[in-house]
């Protein structure tokens, strides 16, 4: 009796606690399906209104799918560049949209991406409409993209930095040699700066050679731009930038960077001066986040499409993430791009420091296949080097930005000896028996003997010229003039189009419209590829720990996440790499 009596009861608990996960379940599922149709529940808005551009969040390539209750850094607190640049040309086009009002204070961008919101709200501008900007403080990248309005206002106690470009890179060298571990380098190109943070504690000639050339051709389009903008001499912007004269607010109107100084609530009286209504009237406004929402009556509904597949983040064996660019997922978004007949042109949208040179064979092999049957433009954001150069190179036309940082075709690879860390700090030894003389390649803890160093010397070589040789046919050079450009260096966007490793300037837009025109399309709508996940889907992902933390890493450590970043990219690094220098942080 007493043994049926604890069975039932067992019985009984297991139907309650299966009862209370379903019904939690339920609650889950539903949570998300009001949360997405919030999400897609169409915004409208009435005339002479403003539209908030408000840029104090990280800006990524692409809009998440995803209830920002559920993923930190989801839609409620990342901004997709792709997204951004339809609402604008959308507030241009819209008759309920009398101007734009700007707030830039501490953008979290890349330099390639300002240029093409730049560059879209200069364009907004056509339409006759205002455009003007407000900040209690303008980091110089904030700045930059300011000088897009008609109007710069600035708080009269807050200030701005106008110092130049600075280019720093993290160097592990002491570090691991107190660890005693020794990092064996195996590398094709004398410009392949990746490794020398492993074994070196500062830049080598080569490296401080391109890296300065580099970031001053882009300060040079940084300086043309503002110049362009607010009729200063560039000679002049480097005199206040070379001597640090614009500190406060006072320097700031004196130098002519911004043109006057006005509280929050005198921004407002500007406004209201601008809408033409009354002083004491409320001001219409809508954010950006809101105006996404907004229905785009100009939005075609066309068969024929223009597919954009969006590579962002490092290039990875397998199927990667949707913050990465996995071999596998983006090689088979553009084979069903080349499949679907109703696609008539791709634009590989790349914005990577490179990665797994395999996992970038796999996807250059499908954008080959795909650009004999329909054009195929590879359009570049921040940076598309080295695996990210590789994986584009075979498409027809590739654009980039000025402003882009492109190149670096070389290859690498970095083994680590940890003997000395185990053997001589922990006091741990190894000792193997082996049937052939090679049956420990390849070996972590104990250094390579000189002829696997040559095995692996020799893979290293072999890649460099496959490298190579992708990109002479693709851009129609001799494998001698691409050598001549690659050994690993890196590039501006300007110099790049100089040396013919891309054909045009230009940003996502841009590419688009090359590719519908090369398409022959006048009427056509874009599809966006790979398709994103389901967001119940993501958050089972989340749920059976299948999903990747970095997007709570980069929330929980701020500025400092590029540091765990590097760390964590040399750990997973895994064969031979086509990758850009381990960081560059370039403020």
């Amino acid at each position: 009796m007493s043994f049926l009596k604890t069975m039932l009861a067992s019985m009984l608990g297991t139907f309650i606690t299966v009862v209370i996960l379903t019904f939690i379940g339920f609650a889950i599922v539903a949570g998300v399906i009001i949360a997405a149709n919030s999400a897609t529940e169409e915004v409208v808005i009435s005339g002479n209104t403003v539209l908030y551009v408000d840029f104090n969040k990280p800006i990524s390539e692409r809009s998440p799918n995803m209830p920002f209750f559920f993923n930190p850094m989801s839609s409620g607190n990342v901004l997709g560049l792709d997204e951004i640049l339809k609402s604008i040309a959308k507030a241009k086009a819209d008759a309920s949209i009398s101007g734009i009002y700007l707030n830039t204070e501490n953008i979290s961008a890349g330099m390639g991406t300002l240029e093409e919101i730049r560059d879209a709200l200069i364009d907004f501008k056509t339409s006759g409409k205002f455009l003007v900007s407000y900040g209690n403080y303008y980091s110089q990248a904030a700045y930059y993209l300011a000088t897009a309005a008609d109007q710069i206002y600035l708080n009269p106690e807050g200030g701005m930095l106008f110092k130049g470009l600075n280019a720093q890179l993290m160097f592990l060298k002491g570090t691991l040699e107190k660890l005693d571990i020794d990092v064996q380098v195996v590398r094709h190109g004398k410009f392949k700066a990746a490794t020398e943070p492993l074994f070196l504690q500062k830049m080598s000639p080569e490296n401080r050679e391109q890296i300065t050339a580099m970031i001053t051709d882009i300060w040079h389009q940084v300086i043309t731009d503002i110049s362009e903008a607010r009729s200063i001499e560039p000679q002049e912007l480097n005199r206040i930038a070379d001597a640090l004269l614009v500190q406060t607010a006072a320097d700031a109107v004196e130098h002519k960077l911004v043109d006057k100084v006005l509280y929050k609530d005198q921004m407002f009286t500007a406004l209201r001066e601008l809408l033409s209504v009354d002083s004491a009237a409320k001001i219409k406004s809508v954010t950006l986040d809101s105006y996404m929402k907004v229905a785009d009556r100009n939005t075609s509904t066309a068969k024929e499409k223009v597919a954009v597949v969006f590579a962002f983040g490092d290039v990875v064996d397998g199927e990667g993430t949707e913050e990465n660019i996995g071999g596998e997922r983006i090689s088979r978004a553009v084979r069903k791009a080349r499949e679907d007949k109703n696609v008539k042109a791709i634009v590989l949208r790349v914005n990577s420091g490179g990665g797994s040179a395999l996992a970038s064979e796999v996807i250059w092999r499908e954008i080959e296949l795909a650009s004999r049957e329909k054009p195929v433009v590879a359009s570049f954001g921040d940076v598309a080097a080295s695996g990210g150069y590789y994986i584009a190179c075979a498409a027809n036309k590739i654009m980039c930005d000025p402003t882009t940082i492109t190149g670096s075709i070389g290859v690498w690879g970095a083994i680590p000896n940890l003997q000395g860390l185990m053997n001589n700090k922990l006091g741990i030894t190894f000792d193997n028996a082996s049937t052939n003389d090679n049956a420990d390649f390849i070996p972590v803890m104990k250094p390579l003997t000189p002829y696997q160093r040559a095995v692996i010397q020799k893979d290293v070589d072999h890649i460099y010229d496959v490298f190579a040789g992708r990109v002479a046919a693709g851009r129609h050079m001799t494998v001698e003039q691409v050598d001549a450009i690659g050994q690993g260096r890196i590039w501006s966007g300007t110099e790049a189009l100089q040396l013919g490793l891309v054909d045009t300037l230009g940003g996502l837009d841009a590419a688009i419209n090359l590719a519908a025109s090369m398409a022959e399309l006048t009427d056509y709508r874009i599809t966006a590829l790979p398709v994103l996940k389901d967001p119940l889907q993501q958050i089972l992902e989340q749920i059976t720990g299948k999903s990747t933390p970095d997007v709570y890493m980069k929330q929980a450590l701020g500025e400092d996440y590029i540091y765990y970043q590097t760390l964590r990219k040399i750990r997973e690094m895994k064969g031979v790499q086509a990758r850009l220098p381990v960081e560059i942080i370039v403020n």
